[in-house]
């Protein structure tokens, strides 16, 4: 996925340490609701990039957070990740049959249960944070009250002002068959894409103690690089490789739905990727509190590499 050898390396790593963690928090199967958490552990153990909460634990680690302090937000994070997959793939939304190269929850257990482990998987996402939180409180109520904002945020960006709000006007423009406009389709990128990769950034920077100006700073990074992240997938879906890719291409057009790529075409897209990787790295490079330059330079050059790949 990434094509700069160094970092290649470091992401492998940071990725094998990310699944550790969110794997260590997956509830056991077993009981009568076996098969639900069967599906919870199967969509979970399904794979991807791990990059919301890689990019946690690097803005965390960036303002001087432990791995034990971000581990609880980098496990909801994926949760909350996996979850709105599963729902997206779902028959009553995109209906897509395969993802990271193997059967959707939906296709694998079916439409009942394939929601209900989306809606398992969110659940249990708010359940380790609160846990975290009530732990903190108690033992030291300086980091209690920032690991709560943290929960806050991703409440926010996963919710109807952001993930979820995204989705529901993607949804509609789905279903009506209309055009959107510019205005939306940037709501829609801002909300579906950006959001979750906005709190990502900004709940480790919380809980490492990072300024509100620098917050903000990482918020206007994360907008941006969802944007840049949201239209290179536009690009991939019309020119990618299913194999390369492990899930269906060409989605769009047979639904007629209009994105960037397809408004703009592929040269002005591809010059919109590079605008915004600038711009959400300028942002990067502004922060005024960071204690890791190494962890700095890292999110950087992330930045670079998944607005390239080509998967």
């Amino acid at each position: 996925m990434l094509k700069r050898g160094a970092t290649q390396m470091d992401f492998s790593s940071r990725k094998q340490e990310a699944d550790e963690i969110i794997l260590s928090f997956l509830p056991e199967v077993k009981g009568y609701d076996k098969t639900l958490l069967e599906a919870m552990d199967y969509s979970v153990r399904a794979g991807g990039k791990r990059l919301r909460p890689i990019l946690i634990l690097a803005t965390g680690r960036m303002y001087g957070a432990s791995k034990e302090e971000l581990a609880p937000f980098m496990a909801a994070m994926e949760f909350i990740h996996t979850y709105s997959l599963v729902h997206d793939d779902l028959p009553a939304m995109d209906d897509d049959l395969l993802r990271r190269g193997n059967p959707t929850t939906h296709a694998k257990y079916g439409a009942g249960m394939g929601t209900l482990a989306g809606d398992g998987l969110l659940s249990e996402a708010f359940a380790i944070m609160s846990r975290c939180v009530t732990k903190s409180i108690i033992s030291d109520r300086k980091k209690g009250i920032r690991a709560a904002r943290a929960m806050e945020i991703l409440a926010e960006k996963a919710g109807i002002d952001g993930m979820v709000g995204g989705q529901s006007l993607d949804v509609e423009s789905d279903k009506s068959g209309r055009d959107i406009t510019p205005e939306e389709m940037e709501y829609i990128y801002e909300n579906k894409t950006s959001a979750l990769l906005e709190g990502a950034m900004m709940a480790g920077a919380m809980i490492g103690e990072a300024s509100d100006a620098d917050i903000e700073l990482i918020e206007k990074a994360g907008s941006a690089l969802g944007r840049a992240f949201q239209i290179r997938d536009d690009i991939l879906d019309m020119v990618g490789d299913e194999k390369t890719l492990g899930k269906s291409t060409g989605q769009d057009a047979r639904n007629g739905k209009s994105t960037y790529a397809s408004v703009h075409g592929i040269e002005e897209s591809e010059k919109a990727v590079k605008e915004l990787t600038g711009e959400a790295s300028d942002h990067i490079r502004a922060l005024s509190g960071v204690k890791d330059q190494k962890e700095r330079e890292f999110v950087l050059e992330l930045f670079g590499t998944l607005t390239e790949r080509n998967k």
